[in-house]
């Protein structure tokens, strides 16, 4: 039977399964949000077809899954006897912080509706408190920010084999929006040439080819990268003398949606072929 590696993510709303299942995609994890418990014997039978390629998956299971929720432990029952290597994770953090983050988000707690919120995370926290149990990893972000989380979980999951244990965030974002709290080191790219002014690139994102070959058609472009990247590549190596495990690079334009991650998107890549450990994310991209 071909091994595979799941990671089950589960835990508190609020508390960063979203951020832990994007920072695993990084790794090369296949993720799945939101599973049914029920249907996780099912998925992972999937997993012994002829011509699977998968060799590392990440589930999210959580309240969110309603009267399916009661299987989970059954589930992972049955993952742990199939697989072997089954690891699962569990967030959580302070009903304050959780409060906090479900205010700046707007987002509706799952439970919502059954008392307030007090109460909400602390029935989904007692509904939950099997699997804190049973996880082999618990972790607590209530003063983690989300590179700080991802830090931890390259940490946990990460390939080893890299030569650097510095990881490195990179982060695209618009100015309009502020620069990342977390950010080590703020680059300004609003000189690139636009393509907000081009009415056919302008609903589209910087992930789109067209509007990467609008921005790197400059000659501009080209030559600030070429600089850009060597700069990037002097100072990496005295951070790493330094002791550092974890460096935050932001790149902003105006909006967050075009420039920047064109730029963010290229120096991810340039990093991962300089074998360093590297998370891209597009804070603003689907902002208006």
């Amino acid at each position: 039977m071909q091994t595979v590696r799941f990671v089950i993510i589960t835990g508190l709303s609020g508390a960063g399964k979203t951020v832990a299942l994007r920072s695993l995609e990084d790794m090369d994890f296949f993720c799945i949000d939101n599973l049914p418990p029920t249907l996780m014997p099912r998925f992972a039978g999937l997993l012994t077809q002829p011509g699977n390629f998968v060799d590392k998956v990440a589930l999210v299971i959580d309240i969110r899954g309603g009267a399916f929720f009661d299987a989970a432990l059954e589930s992972i029952d049955y993952l742990e006897q199939a697989y072997r290597d089954v690891t699962v994770l569990f967030l959580q953090a302070s009903e304050d912080v959780l409060i906090d983050r479900f205010k700046e988000t707007r987002r509706r707690h799952p439970l919502a509706g059954e008392g307030n919120m007090l109460e909400v995370i602390s029935q989904e926290r007692s509904l939950l408190e099997p699997l804190r149990q049973r996880a082999q990893h618990v972790i607590d972000t209530s003063e983690l920010d989300p590179a700080g989380l991802r830090g931890r979980l390259f940490q946990l999951f990460g390939d080893t084999r890299h030569s650097s244990p510095l990881l490195i965030s990179v982060v695209s974002f618009g100015f309009k929006n502020g620069a990342p709290r977390a950010a080590d080191l703020v680059f300004d790219v609003r000189f690139l040439s636009n393509p907000h002014y081009v009415d056919t690139l302008r609903p589209l994102t910087g992930l789109d080819h067209r509007v990467a070959d609008y921005v790197w058609g400059d000659p501009v472009t080209r030559e600030f990268f070429s600089r850009f990247e060597k700069f990037v590549g002097f100072l990496l190596p005295h951070y790493e003398r330094e002791g550092k495990t974890q460096l935050v690079l932001a790149v902003g334009c105006t909006g967050g949606r075009h420039r920047s991650v064109i730029i963010a998107r290229r120096l991810g890549e340039s990093l991962r072929d300089d074998d360093y450990r590297v998370v891209v994310e597009h804070r603003d991209i689907d902002s208006e």
